[in-house]
């Protein structure tokens, strides 16, 4: 989770959460509850168990001109705009 440690939103999180053993931290009780969950998710948990996450969704970025955070077919091919609609419509940024 968040390759680049260079990038604005790795040393974001790290400031906000911390390091431990080259990863970021789940933040414990300080971290919110979203985190926490990617956190879990990151290091195998959920309910199908194991790495599912880690061996199943890939996404290269690259400089980002041709990705789209809302609209790309993310998961099982649906947008993430269809997906969380109600955190869609709170969103500042729809691009």
């Amino acid at each position: 989770m968040l390759v680049d440690r260079e990038g604005l939103w790795f040393r974001v999180l790290a400031a906000r959460y911390g390091i431990e053993e080259g990863r970021l931290r789940d933040g414990g009780r300080r971290g919110s509850v979203w985190w926490r969950e990617l956190a879990r998710i990151r290091d195998g948990g959920g309910e199908t168990g194991g790495s599912w996450f880690r061996e199943q969704v890939v996404k290269r970025v690259g400089d980002g001109s041709d990705t789209f955070f809302w609209t790309d077919p993310w998961v099982d091919g649906i947008p993430l705009c269809q997906r969380f609609g109600r955190l869609f419509e709170l969103a500042e940024t729809k691009s």
